[in-house]
């Protein structure tokens, strides 16, 4: 492409760099000038400006963005029409994003001219949500450098894509300890369902037992009869140890402990698991507040039917130090928690 500025005289045809106000109206930049456009600009008195001329194997941007944006699209993800060689990408159902980070790299280290920039891998979306865009930089790319962009975006799966959720029945069992109110649990279910709603998934199991490990063995055994998908539980006190009530009781009943911890705050305390092919997740204290925590990074993908290991879980602690509860039994920065307007903490109980 080429690019200068040249005299009004030699300008029909070309593309307007910047744009221009006359007296009578404006010229936008990116205008591909005509006759009528030179005699105004004449008019107006001005004897040059600055112009893009598009060369033999150039691709306009307009259609370079859309070409691209197609390319990279996957299921669950729609093109809009491309404007100032910009394209964008929606969400046509809610889902899980899932990004190829190393390929989307790929793309944008070719050359200059090409730009794609997503959401974070792996965040949740809801149907109409923007999720990615492409933006050509100058007037036009070379032919070359989007065929490159294009082979790199036809290598493995599809660069962007939204994996709707799969998982609609979730099991939920709370334990209680004397210095559990019921309240709290009630509050903790409501908050729960809230999170689940833009997903489709329901509560279909609502189980309370005392916080011992037999207890809580016999609930998490019963949960085949409910034929639930994923099963929550809410332990009453955080898992100190994998040999504490939630994961000993996991086990007892032939579950596995997949991880145990992750390094995203707050949500440190999870326990991610397995049973009779179930995900089962123990829960954090943190998810028991409707702000974004390590639960819901974890929660939503599973949903997604997404499978979640403990290399997933190790890789999460760039960007993991979440906006910190402030109400959280414990603050990250110690202290007392702050209370909520009827003086209760982030469990719900009072001081």
């Amino acid at each position: 492409m080429k690019f200068g500025p040249v005299s009004v005289q030699e300008a029909e045809g070309a593309i307007v760099a910047h744009s221009l106000r006359l007296p009578e109206r404006v010229i936008k930049k990116g205008h591909r000038l005509v006759a009528t456009d030179i005699a105004d600009l004449r008019a107006a008195g001005i004897a040059s400006l600055t112009v893009a001329r598009l060369e033999r194997d150039d691709v306009p941007e307009d259609e370079a963005a859309a070409t691209l944006a197609e390319a990279v699209a996957g299921p669950g993800v729609r093109v809009e029409a491309p404007f100032t060689g910009r394209s964008n990408l929606y969400a046509t159902a809610p889902g899980v994003l899932v990004v190829d980070g190393p390929a989307i790299d790929a793309v944008n280290a070719v050359d200059e001219t090409v730009t794609m920039a997503t959401l974070p891998a792996y965040r949740p979306v809801a149907a109409g949500d923007m999720v990615g865009t492409v933006k050509i930089i100058p007037y036009a790319v070379a032919g070359a450098v989007l065929a490159r962009t294009l082979e790199l975006a036809a290598q493995g799966s599809a660069l962007l894509q939204v994996t709707p959720y799969r998982l609609r029945r979730v099991a939920v069992i709370s334990t209680r300890l004397a210095s559990l109110k019921e309240s709290t649990i009630d509050k903790t279910l409501k908050v729960l369902r809230q999170r689940l709603a833009p997903t489709g998934a329901t509560v279909v199991a609502d189980m309370r037992v005392d916080h011992t490990a037999d207890a809580l063995a016999a609930a998490i055994a019963s949960v085949d009869s409910a034929e639930a998908d994923l099963l929550v539980i809410f332990g009453a006190s955080a898992v100190a140890d994998r040999r504490d009530v939630v994961p000993a009781a996991l086990e007892a009943v032939g579950g596995e402990i997949l991880h145990l911890g992750m390094p995203v705050d707050p949500g440190n305390l999870l326990l991610l698991g397995e049973r009779a092919g179930r995900p089962v997740i123990g829960a954090p204290g943190c998810a028991r507040s409707p702000r974004e925590n390590g639960f819901d990074w974890i929660l939503h993908r599973l949903l997604a039917g997404l499978a979640v290991t403990r290399a997933d879980i190790t890789r999460l602690g760039v960007g993991g130090l979440l906006m910190e509860i402030r109400s959280r039994p414990q603050p990250r920065e110690g202290g007392e928690p702050e209370l909520d307007a009827n003086g209760h903490d982030g469990q719900g109980e009072e001081p």
